[in-house]
């Protein structure tokens, strides 16, 4: 714990590949929320490890609308089936 009584976090630089429509969901959700990019996905993943919703109803409804402006239509079904365009990594 911090002086704060905050715990204290050691955080490591990374690159991750992540498909192009879903982060700019996500950088424009944090940007809404006021959020570093890194701090949304640190909270979406401990809410999921501990089997928890991450959103409130409000900010569904922020989720859907952001999912539309950028065509995000991807599920959570999708996710394993996941594949790269022909000739399109990077």
């Amino acid at each position: 714990m911090t002086a704060t009584g905050k715990p204290g976090v050691e955080r490591v630089q990374t690159g991750i590949r992540i498909e192009k429509r879903l982060l700019k969901v996500l950088k424009a959700l944090a940007e809404y929320r006021d959020l570093s990019l890194g701090d949304l996905i640190e909270g979406i993943a401990l809410h999921a490890l501990e089997g928890k919703a991450p959103f409130s109803a409000a900010t569904l409804a922020q989720v859907r609308d952001l999912r539309r402006i950028y065509g995000l239509e991807l599920r959570a079904a999708d996710s394993h089936r996941l594949r790269e365009r022909a000739g399109r990594a990077s």
